[in-house]
């Protein structure tokens, strides 16, 4: 992956004193913060693992994967997806 599209993520988030940090494409960095709170993060998607076996995140990463490698397209955010909830 190009250092471009490369975005770090601390898989326990650095308001929870996280300090271990993977590079991720940078579409899915996005997808994972829209995805999940900060604590969902730091309280059950830890690793990459745990993350890729969400249904919604392995079938991002199936689809993604297809795109030609500088593919980058915007990520529902997370106030949007939040306020969603709300109704």
């Amino acid at each position: 992956m190009p250092v471009a599209e490369r975005s770090p993520h601390h898989l326990v988030p650095r308001m929870f004193k996280g300090r271990e940090v993977v590079h991720l494409h940078r579409i899915c960095h996005r997808k994972i913060h829209a995805t999940w709170s900060e604590r969902e993060l730091k309280n059950h998607y830890h690793t990459i693992e745990r993350i890729l076996t969400h249904p919604q995140i392995a079938n991002f990463v199936r689809w993604v994967a297809k795109k030609p490698p500088g593919f980058y397209e915007r990520t529902e955010d997370t106030r949007r997806r939040r306020q969603r909830r709300a109704r």
